[in-house]
């Protein structure tokens, strides 16, 4: 069950950081953000990037073979 949530977690944290990542780009051609700072796309883009990250340290916790789960460090990478 454990392989089963890192997998799931860490399939929505992609998710967000895709967002993270690409989602200013689109909110431009939308022209919401086509007026912004670079520092306000900057901290826009890292608050989604926190959302990421409390989904992937617990993703690779649960599922890190060390701490009973079914993956190692490679496997974790991949995924």
């Amino acid at each position: 069950m454990q392989g089963l949530w890192t997998i799931l977690m860490l399939v929505c944290s992609n998710i967000f950081m895709t967002f993270a990542w690409y989602g200013h780009l689109k909110l431009a051609e939308m022209k919401i953000s086509s007026g912004w700072p670079l520092i306000l796309v900057i901290l826009f883009s890292w608050g989604i990037a926190f959302f990421e990250y409390c989904l992937t340290v617990p993703a690779n916790r649960i599922g890190y073979i060390e701490n009973g789960g079914p993956f190692n460090l490679m496997q974790l990478k991949v995924i």
